[in-house]
């Protein structure tokens, strides 16, 4: 679904987008490869973590922002906001 007011924006969850900074800098030890176990990242970890340090995150929303860390974890990508 995309705005009306400005068609070519694809982000509908602006309040996400303003704390992610701080989400992916709470879940950056569960990626880091220094801290993995047998290859894993502790990503079910992550998730309790941000349950407790954003508790206003719904469960959809953490799902979105732990897949988003990890994808950009993985490529070595950082936040920013635009």
């Amino acid at each position: 679904m995309s705005d009306v007011n400005n068609p070519g924006e694809r982000r509908v969850n602006p309040a996400l987008r303003s704390i992610f900074p701080s989400v992916f800098e709470a879940l950056r030890p569960y990626f880091d490869p220094a801290t993995q176990w047998e290859g894993q990242s502790h990503e079910h970890l992550a998730y309790r973590r941000l349950k407790e340090q954003f508790p206003e995150l719904s469960a959809q929303d953490c799902f979105i922002a732990v897949a988003t860390a990890r994808r950009m974890f993985a490529n070595g990508a950082e936040p920013h906001l635009d």
